[in-house]
Formats: C-alpha cells, structure tokens, sequence
C-alpha cells in the first residue's frame, strides 16, 4: 500500500474504505488520462498515416533515410527511391509521420 494509504486509514477508524475506494478509482483515471488515451490516439493517427501512403509521396524513414514511394505492396511494404534508379524495400512501419510530415509541410510551403 501507498503511504497516503496507510494514513489515510490511520485517521479514518473503521469506515475507511469507501476513501480507499474513491483514491483508487482517482489514480486508474489519471493514469488512463496521461497515459493510456494519448498512446492510443497517437497509435490511431500512425495507422491513418499509413494507410494514406501514395506512389510520389516524400518519405523520412525512423533511421533518416529520405526518399520517394515509388510502389505500395500488398504485403505492408513498400519500395522507396532514395536516388535515381535506387530503392529499398521498408515495412510501412518504419516510416517516420513525425518527420515526414514536417519534410512535406516544407516542401508545400516553399512552393507558395
């Protein structure tokens, strides 16, 4: 038990427990606040990104290796043209949305 806990059972003689009940059921819904609900809503948005992939889109791998899609497989992978007449094959997993969206927000704010 926590040391709030313990003194909050010290404190309360024999009718503590429904104070046990409200202090636990506070701590499960802070940790699904900050923990829980964000990882899931970022989780959501990667596989959003993924699924949106298109050929000629710019790409930044999770390693930094930048490059263009030049074919979606059915698989889950995809080739990338890294330089002329070079590809790689990489799981979709493996790119980066953070950096990539950041490459594409520049490369559209360039051309206005």
């Amino acid at each position: 038990m926590t040391p709030l806990v313990v003194l909050l059972q010290a404190s309360a003689p024999g009718g503590g427990g429904s104070l046990q009940l409200l202090l636990l059921g506070g701590m499960i819904l802070v940790f699904w606040l900050f923990m829980i609900r964000p990882q899931a809503k970022k989780a959501k948005m990667a596989k959003k990104f993924q699924e949106e992939m298109e050929k000629g889109k710019k790409i930044v791998t999770i390693a930094g290796i930048h490059g263009t899609v030049s074919k979606i497989n059915d698989d889950g992978t995809l080739m990338m043209e890294t330089s002329p007449g070079s590809y790689l094959k990489i799981e979709k997993s493996a790119i980066s949305m953070e950096w990539t969206q950041n490459l594409n927000k520049a490369v559209t704010t360039d051309k206005k």
